[in-house]
């Protein structure tokens, strides 16, 4: 839909294709019940039926049907925004907070702001902050994804290496060492995921997005982000690096054959990595993502999702109790920490036992540990566009021609940004 610019004194995600959705929501149940009533719930990461199992066992009065889709970019998100335009979408469904501000400009979402305002301090600031947009609330947030290094500590060994790397520059020193030692071994790979060189970019101190005089700034071709391209760059051009699609199977057959010996990824890739190369357990370890400054240690961020509340749910006041039981009940979180490998984005969930346990394929480390010193590092001001669908799109397709040598990192970035002002234009935001 078109939209008109409106002002909001908030933390600026001021989306002004918002001013109609508020029209049209509403801050509890429009229908509240008198007996039980049923929520239907769309995800697809592993371990949610069985949370939603625990919720029924102990919520007589709410009974939540879940329905596993497929991943939000691989057709989950057009299937919601689908069934919000035929008006037979479920309650709630997963949104990351990277597409959130893309549903909320298409008026998909649910005003939840005063069901969920009572819970705002059970959650990390910053992350119940991005489950909304413009001052308002749509749901609440399951995890967050502080971003670590992952990697073969045996075969770093193997070259010399008996440290992890603090810094990017020791990282570039140590793609150097492995691959003259055996040209057929890379220290990484480099791949097409969008998001993974969001949270790149985020922890260089981007700021993609924001907002100022009723107007969107549109930036991502900024010196921050120009600096990660920089350094990249550089490492394919030098062929220090594997270039390799990411989450393909050729990626996988390189970790398990000992070719590819790390990757900077968020804490949900540990449960992936571990599922995809068994016959490599106990012989990676997790250590603090490189830094570009060790005087100032800044980390990064790559997904996280709230339970966001579609337009046309009737229940919000029992939808948005459903999505802070599940995120932050000890039962459910212990569940999607050891299933899902998520890091909490409840303040209790921090404490949750599971967070504790040794994971054996990580050589017995306490690998949640690393991640929690990673989150303290996270700049809570990262802000994500209005039509991220289009911005992850192009920026998936530039990595990937220029880690093929297609074009290079700086051309795409230009690229992405021609694509996502055209876009926001197409849609009637105005940009300063």
């Amino acid at each position: 839909m078109k939209s008109r610019p409106f002002r909001a004194a908030t933390l600026a995600m001021a989306l002004t294709s918002l001013a109609g959705v508020a029209a049209c929501s509403s801050g509890g149940s429009s229908d509240q019940a008198s007996g039980p009533v049923t929520i239907e719930f769309w995800g697809w990461a592993p371990g949610y039926e069985k949370s939603v199992e625990l919720f029924n066992a102990a919520h007589p009065g709410i009974h939540v049907t879940y329905s596993k889709i497929s991943p939000g970019s691989k057709g989950g998100y057009t299937k919601m925004l689908n069934a919000v335009k035929a008006g037979n979408a479920p309650c709630v469904g997963s949104v990351g907070f990277e597409t959130l501000p893309t549903f909320a400009a298409a008026g998909a979402l649910q005003d939840a702001t005063a069901a969920a305002a009572p819970y705002a301090k059970e959650y990390a600031s910053w992350a119940f902050a991005q489950s909304g947009v413009a001052g308002r609330t749509y749901g609440l947030p399951v995890d967050i994804a502080p971003m670590a290094l992952i990697y073969r500590k045996d075969l770093f060994a193997k070259y010399g290496i008996t440290s992890a790397p603090r810094t990017w520059d020791e990282y570039a020193a140590d793609a150097a060492i492995i691959h003259a030692a055996d040209p057929n071994a890379y220290i990484t790979y480099f791949g097409n995921d969008a998001y993974n060189f969001a949270g790149l970019a985020w922890q260089a101190g981007a700021k993609w997005f924001g907002t100022g005089n009723d107007k969107w700034t549109v930036d991502v071709n900024d010196p921050a982000t120009k600096k990660v391209t920089a350094f990249w760059q550089g490492l394919i051009d030098k062929k220090l690096v594997k270039t390799v699609p990411s989450f393909d199977t050729a990626l996988y057959k390189g970790m398990g054959d000992g070719t590819i010996l790390s990757d900077v990824n968020a804490v949900w890739d540990t449960p992936i990595l571990a599922d995809s190369v068994k016959q490599t357990s106990g012989n990676w370890a997790v250590a603090p993502m490189p830094v570009w400054d060790t005087a100032a240690p800044a980390s990064g961020n790559a997904g996280g999702t709230p339970n966001a509340v579609l337009k046309g749910c009737k229940h919000v006041k029992e939808a948005v109790e459903f999505a802070h039981w599940f995120g932050t009940d000890q039962a459910s979180v212990s569940n999607l920490i050891k299933e899902t490998g998520i890091y909490p984005a409840a303040v209790s969930g921090l404490d949750n036992p599971a967070l504790s346990e040794p994971d054996p394929f990580y050589g017995g480390q306490k690998i949640f540990d690393v991640f929690k010193d990673s989150a303290g590092h996270v700049d809570p001001s990262f802000q994500w566009g209005p039509v991220m669908t289009k911005t992850s799109g192009a920026l998936g397709d530039g990595l990937g021609k220029a880690g093929s040598g297609g074009t290079s990192l700086d051309a795409a970035l230009a690229d992405v940004q021609a694509q996502t002002v055209a876009e926001m234009k197409t849609q009637g935001m105005e940009i300063g």
